[in-house]
């Protein structure tokens, strides 16, 4: 599936965070939204951005902000990932089906070839959307360099409100 573009509506989605809680995009309606996908718990550059998030999680909050950081990684691998770090903010497991296509990364396009060492592979491209308290998407960072990310998702947050 293609990246969803921004000033189009984002894709309705329901998954089950760290702890086993359900949490659907429509619960956050009129609040913006940090949907954050990255590719594995407890990596380098993951661990990296989550940290980033989790510093700076009191200034999301005071524009109300929700996060959410989205892997295929399933909900145990989450919560060890949450308490190793101290993650204040919700991780969504988007456990792959079957046929082993992670639902919610398809939808948003970040389910990607990648190529590494010459192997190619399907995985998680590591990219943001912030959804709009109307449930559109507002801005979108593909290929995201983790150095000061978490900084530039804030001031755009802050400049919607």
């Amino acid at each position: 599936m293609p990246l969803i573009e921004e000033g189009k509506k984002a894709p309705a989605f329901t998954l089950k965070d760290q702890d086993g809680q359900k949490h659907a995009l429509k619960d956050c309606a009129g609040r913006p939204v940090v949907l954050f996908f990255y590719p594995k718990d407890d990596t380098s550059g993951c661990t990296k951005e989550a940290c980033q998030f989790r510093d700076l999680m009191p200034k999301f909050e005071k524009s109300e902000a929700v996060i959410f950081g989205v892997s295929p990684d399933d909900e145990a691998s989450h919560a060890k990932f949450a308490e190793k770090h101290d993650l204040n903010f919700t991780l969504l497991a988007d456990v792959p089906n079957e046929d082993g296509l992670p639902r919610v990364c398809d939808t948003y396009g970040v389910w990607q070839e990648k190529n590494m060492y010459g192997r190619k592979y399907m995985g998680v491209a590591r990219t943001t959307y912030l959804i709009g308290p109307d449930g559109t998407v507002k801005k979108r960072w593909d290929k995201v360099k983790v150095p000061g990310h978490a900084e530039a998702v804030l001031e755009e947050v802050k400049e919607g409100k």
